[in-house]
């Protein structure tokens, strides 16, 4: 008989050693005491570290979804970081890997805690993972203290986000609370005291009302009645197609056209001399190889230089080398050749190309710094290579820059004027607007709606991630400035799009399954 009865302890022991060796580093092959359910089996340290581990749980989830929603904006959270480093990584891939781990690490171990409760089991938090949780925890806050105050946009990106997510992580939640239902009810229909039976239940409950009323307060332009979807947004290559080539580059709008892309987009500077070229960045350090050719003028203003010294430099080699996107695929032995030739682009060579294809074009104009001969002309300067010396033909134009707009209209009234920011109707139809160039963060279908019935189109940058440019779809936009040209191009219809019935059916259906399943577990 006691033969049988160790084989029995001996039998149970495997998986409550594996629990608490990975949970409290303790190996220990006897069998340990159990713990009736809805009995404390925990010391008062132990009670009050969990809640710390759960919080460690919450805000790294919180950062994981923050920092993966902003996957967007990578390639601008990379270049400032570059303007405060000096020299090019992708800082944002690591971040994301970094907190998938953390992520991954603490949830292990709050499974492994829950594990332990269901089988009534002291919970022993070994040393390591208490200095661990406090690190999740501490990292998770500070990081988004930090992009809060740096980056607090990114906040409006994950409002967004929930537009597409909100029903999927809807019934994911609903589904962890159906398995979370049997340890609950374990240890609450065995609890001695009520008022154990109400703290153990009462929470509970509450999070479950919490998400079976949730999507009554919520809204997405992708529920919508079947037909009333709007055309797919127009793509304009923002600095061409940089995924593929060297931005702001001949190859770079050429790739933009190969793939079909509606309109180009670009940065222009004027040199000393007076010749407008395509540079996004104030110096030439980060797409030129200046800083082989004349290393004591890295940090000088890109507008300083003359044209027969911009013309010196190479602007492509840097891509191959930095490779500024982390899903840039490879590229073909003649791409690589033809990126590694790549030179600076003049704005009249630009718009010559954007006409022979029939491509809109719209670009940020950038004053020249104090004591340039272009100083004060700049704009001037800019219409008469736009006007005599590219040949463009004038609709093919958005000009977005607002200095000078009167006159602008005076001498090129076929200009489409385009709006950099939101404003009364009124005020954009006095000044001839017939666009809007917003931030995709000011995304809002009844604006949309409301500019596109005074027959103002609205352009949404820079949208590169398939569900933000099928929110953008469902919202109405009429194009959008995008670095993937190439991916966007193949969808043919939003990620997310079904009717106010379809979606009320999941939600009800979801709600009554949940409900049916815990109330099983409950009775049981």
């Amino acid at each position: 008989v006691v033969r049988r009865h160790l084989l029995q302890r001996y039998e149970h022991q495997p998986f409550i050693s594996c629990l608490a060796g990975f949970y409290s580093c303790r190996w220990k092959r006897y069998q340990r005491r159990r713990t009736e359910p809805g009995k404390c089996c925990c010391k008062t340290r132990e009670c009050v570290f969990f809640p710390l581990l759960v919080g460690a749980f919450c805000f790294s989830l919180i950062f994981l979804y923050m920092w993966g929603e902003a996957k967007n904006d990578y390639n601008n959270f990379d270049w400032y970081n570059y303007g405060n480093l000096g020299f090019w990584f992708l800082w944002s891939l690591v971040l994301l890997i970094v907190a998938a781990i953390l992520f991954t690490y603490i949830t292990l171990l709050l499974v492994l805690a829950m594990c332990l409760l269901a089988e009534g089991q002291q919970l022993y938090l070994h040393w390591s993972h208490k200095i661990g949780t406090f690190l999740v925890l501490g990292f998770s806050i500070t990081a988004l203290f930090i992009l809060s105050v740096l980056w607090g946009d990114q906040w409006k990106t994950v409002r967004l986000s929930f537009q597409i997510t909100a029903p999927y992580l809807h019934i994911g939640a609903i589904t962890i609370m159906v398995l979370l239902s049997w340890p609950v009810a374990l240890h609450a229909i065995r609890a001695d005291k009520k008022v154990v039976q109400v703290i153990i239940v009462g929470p509970y409950l509450a999070i479950l009302l919490f998400l079976f009323l949730i999507p009554l307060g919520m809204y997405s332009p992708c529920i919508r009645e079947m037909g009333t979807l709007g055309p797919k947004p127009a793509l304009i290559g923002h600095r061409g197609a940089p995924m593929l080539a060297p931005e702001n580059t001949e190859m770079s709008f050429q790739k933009t056209i190969e793939h079909g892309g509606d309109g180009l987009e670009t940065d222009v500077t004027i040199s000393y001399d007076g010749v407008p070229f395509l540079m996004h960045d104030s110096t030439l350090r980060r797409t030129t190889n200046i800083k082989e050719v004349y290393p004591n003028d890295t940090a000088q203003n890109a507008a300083l230089f003359s044209w027969d010294t911009l013309q010196e430099l190479n602007a492509g080699t840097w891509f191959l080398k930095d490779k500024p996107f982390s899903c840039m695929g490879s590229l073909s032995r003649a791409d690589q050749n033809q990126a590694m030739n790549q030179s600076i682009y003049k704005l009249s060579n630009f718009l010559r190309l954007a006409d022979s294809q029939n491509k809109l074009v719209i670009f940020d104009l950038y004053r020249p710094p104090e004591k340039h001969p272009y100083r004060n002309s700049w704009i001037n300067r800019t219409l008469e290579v736009i006007l005599n010396e590219s040949g463009i033909r004038p609709h093919l134009v958005l000009w977005l820059e607002n200095d000078m707009r009167s006159f602008v209209q005076s001498v090129a009234p076929g200009f489409q004027q385009t709006m950099g920011t939101k404003a009364p109707v009124e005020d954009l139809l006095m000044d001839n607007i017939v666009k809007l160039n917003l931030a995709y963060t000011e995304m809002s279908s009844e604006d949309i709606r409301k500019y596109a019935a005074a027959n103002i189109t609205t352009n949404l940058y820079v949208v590169n991630e398939p569900w933000l440019f099928s929110l953008a779809w469902c919202s109405g936009a009429h194009s959008v400035t995008t670095n993937a040209v190439h991916t966007l191009k193949d969808l043919s219809q939003p990620l997310f799009l079904m009717t106010p019935q379809q979606y009320n059916i999941m939600w009800i259906l979801t709600d009554l399954s949940s409900v049916l399943l815990i109330s099983l577990i409950f009775a049981l």
